[in-house]
């Protein structure tokens, strides 16, 4: 209890500004009945590595239903079936919802953490074709099994989330009696703006024997700003994990467990224009310390790029990403394009 009131107690005094989005890669429906929805995104990577290479991939291909029950219920339901994402097809959300109050619903099943700004945007609705990496890496596990109290909506002066979830992500048991806890609140002080404070706190079992439970703490903050045609969107995270960590993740490949204790953090600033309905230029620049206590770790990744919306329901990328690390500058660049069709 002592843990939950920190939480909470940081989330509320950090929420320093996000739209809120769905818990899945949608918005659940009200129609009654069944829908069924989803996504392509096939792409084209090329990396200016030693070894230049570049491939044909499908990024994602989700296919999901959703719907309500009479009354106040609904359902929502969505599978990952590109094998370059999971090796196989994946149940990656999977959720009931009572939803007879806009400012109290209640979730339970498999579905996103709600946490940060970047990892609440739909994959369909990111402004780059990858996430950013200090959002890979610190909600890795990106997803997980729990249950959930919410509310508000994009339109309310004030959002809330508060999750209790294993900790070990989709498709795993809990290994100790502890849950992982988190919150999220957004406040919207003005029409153009939303801010937005987001915490956990987690233990897990140590894979040494007779050794204390891994801790896992994180913290962030975020800022969402449209003005006229000028789209500003910002984020700060920060980990620290006691005992072990991982890394990898989302974008950035599978996820690896590491021994030993460590803190970082990171962050990233991206902004867009829309020339018109259909043209929209975007710059990401982004920053990731893998290791506060050690020098030489800084990661810096600038992304310049463009989204072009033929229509409502599709949409193409191109993104060119220009990484450097500290101490030196590696050869690992890298040209994207994808094309994402909605249904």
């Amino acid at each position: 209890m002592k843990n939950l009131m920190i939480l909470l107690a940081a989330v509320l005094i950090g929420a320093l500004p996000r739209h809120t989005y769905a818990q899945g890669c949608a918005e659940p429906s009200a129609d009654e009945g069944v829908r069924v929805f989803g996504y392509l995104q096939p792409q084209f990577d090329y990396n200016f590595s030693e070894d230049e290479m570049g491939t044909f991939k499908f990024n994602r291909m989700r296919i999901g239903v959703m719907g309500t029950i009479p009354y106040d219920f609904s359902y929502y339901a969505l599978l990952e079936t590109s094998s370059f994402a999971t090796g196989d097809v994946f149940l990656i959300d999977a959720f009931v919802s009572y939803t007879r109050f806009e400012n109290f619903k209640i979730s339970m099943g498999s579905f996103k953490k709600p946490f940060g700004l970047e990892l609440s945007t739909p994959c369909s609705g990111l402004n780059t074709i990858r996430r950013t990496k200090v959002v890979n890496e610190l909600t890795a596990p990106n997803r997980d099994l729990g249950l959930m109290i919410l509310g508000g909506n994009d339109q309310s002066l004030f959002t809330y989330r508060v999750a209790i979830m294993n900790g070990n992500g989709v498709g795993e048991l809990d290994d100790n009696n502890f849950k992982d806890l988190y919150g999220r609140v957004t406040i919207k002080p003005t029409p153009f703006m939303r801010i937005g404070s987001s915490g956990q706190y987690g233990k897990q079992t140590s894979s040494v024997a007779d050794a204390p439970e891994d801790e896992r703490w994180r913290l962030g903050a975020d800022v969402d700003l449209k003005m006229g045609h000028f789209w500003i969107q910002s984020e700060y995270v920060y980990g620290k994990d006691v005992g072990s960590y991982t890394t990898g993740g989302g974008c950035d490949g599978d996820i690896q467990l590491q021994q030993g204790s460590v803190t970082r953090d990171g962050f990233y600033v991206t902004g867009m224009y829309n020339v018109t309905n259909k043209i929209q230029p975007v710059i990401k620049y982004e920053q990731y310390d893998n290791n506060r206590d050690e020098s030489n770790n800084l990661r810096q990744v600038t992304t310049l790029g463009v989204n072009y919306f033929a229509n409502d329901w599709t949409r193409l990328q191109l993104n060119y990403l220009y990484a450097t690390e500290d101490p030196e500058e590696i050869k690992n660049d890298m040209l994207m394009f994808q094309v994402q069709v909605k249904f």
